[in-house]
């Protein structure tokens, strides 16, 4: 099931409170064993009709088979009871789906079932208005989804028991998840818990975690504050790192530039230049290789054009470049990017070069291709006894290709 499989902690990551029958009673028929085409149990058939019911959204229908699969008492009844509520939920029957999730705890209090339909409980009563009470639930999952709930009802009781509950000792992956929840409010006082996390009062675990959240949902604000943390001395090169990536995030692509250029550390130059990849920043990544003096920084330059799929920025470099490694890592990339685009210019690096290990790289990237055609030619072509030897040894690894197989057919021949 999708919302087993996730949990109550997952289910609050997504921030929804509301389950997803379709993909989750599908999967559990999956579970079930039943196919269409074969018979199956009439427990399976009933639960069959109340998932397409489901899917459909005929509550009422669903209901009717999902109550039978349940009067039958077999290995299913409790899941059953437990859509039963969820389609009276949907239906409007807030009373009867709350007296079927009762008769569930009350007949199945070991079911797995217990915790969805606690947590659907929950939903119930907070959209009829209900008091919702966090610190009376004794599962940590189930208090963080009622949390969740009452952030958005009553903010300023919520944002206390996420303090206290990030403050205590609950396990790290709760905690987290109390962070995401507390991420995405707008309160002050949430802001300023999220503030001194990210500054690092508290275990470094949460430090990245607050990082990370105050690029995916921070505005103007959260991006002040990530550059404010890059450029405290007191910050670590992990934490630079990890904020790096929180720009990209953010969309802060001056920012991650300014490091590229004005890192001390080539380590943190380099993480600049990975997340300016991601970002497609071609002109940027440009400029910077001309400027940079260190070699690393330079190859994760090039990895990072090959990223943001500039081809003809790496094909002028293979052409030009004067340091044998990087001119061979640029052909390398080309040779990863595709025929269409580079399989004519590894054909002309190959021919127009003199450096054998240059040459070699050239084929590697055909052969990365799949590039029959262009091996075939060249092994035609191919005056030098070891070069030619190396092109036909590529295609002969190539399976089933017709044009690698026809030409090593004719060498047989001669």
């Amino acid at each position: 099931m999708i919302r087993k499989s996730l949990g109550i902690g997952g289910i609050v990551l997504l921030g929804a409170l509301s389950s997803t029958p379709s993909l989750a009673v599908f999967l559990d028929i999956l579970d079930a064993g039943w196919t269409e085409e074969g018979e199956g149990s009439r427990e399976d058939q009933l639960y069959e009709q109340g998932t397409r019911a489901l899917d459909d959204g005929d509550w009422d229908k669903a209901a009717a088979a999902f109550g039978e699969v349940a009067k039958s008492g077999g290995g299913r009844a409790d899941a059953a009871l437990y859509w039963v509520a969820y389609a009276y939920n949907k239906e409007g029957r807030k009373t009867d789906a709350l007296a079927t999730l009762g008769d569930l705890a009350g007949r199945f209090p070991r079911s797995s079932w217990v915790k969805e339909a606690r947590a659907l409980e929950l939903e119930i009563r907070q959209g009829r208005g209900g008091r919702v009470r966090p610190e009376a639930e004794g599962d940590e999952d189930l208090k963080l989804m009622a949390i969740n709930s009452l952030l958005h009802s009553d903010p300023e009781r919520a944002i206390p028991l996420l303090e206290k509950l990030l403050r205590g000792s609950s396990p790290p992956k709760l905690k987290q998840r109390a962070l995401f929840v507390l991420a995405q409010s707008g309160s002050p006082r949430a802001r300023e818990i999220l503030s001194d996390i990210a500054r690092g009062k508290s275990d470094p675990e949460l430090q990245e975690k607050a990082l990370q959240y105050l690029g995916l949902f921070g505005g103007r604000s959260s991006r002040e504050l990530l550059a404010e943390i890059y450029a405290s001395p007191s910050s670590s090169v992990e934490i630079k790192e990890k904020i790096l990536k929180s720009f990209m995030v953010a969309g802060e692509r001056d920012r991650i530039l300014a490091a590229a250029k004005t890192e001390k550390d080539p380590h943190l130059r380099s993480a600049a230049v990975r997340q300016l990849g991601v970002m497609g920043a071609r002109t940027e990544l440009s400029q910077l290789y001309q400027s940079e003096s260190s070699g690393e920084v330079k190859r994760t330059i090039l990895e990072a054009m090959f990223v943001a799929g500039d081809s003809e920025r790496l094909l002028e470099l293979a052409r030009t470049e004067s340091r044998p490694e990087l001119k061979r890592e640029a052909i390398r990339k080309l040779g990863v990017m595709g025929g269409e685009k580079t399989g004519a210019a590894l054909v002309s690096i190959y021919k127009s070069e003199k450096d054998p290990t240059l040459r070699r790289a050239a084929l590697e990237g055909l052969f990365v291709q799949n590039n029959a055609h262009a091996l075939v030619q060249i092994a035609r072509e191919e005056k030098d006894p070891r070069m030619k030897r190396e092109a036909v040894q590529k295609l002969s690894v190539m399976g089933r290709n017709k044009e690698a197989t026809d030409y090593l057919m004719e060498l047989l021949k001669d």
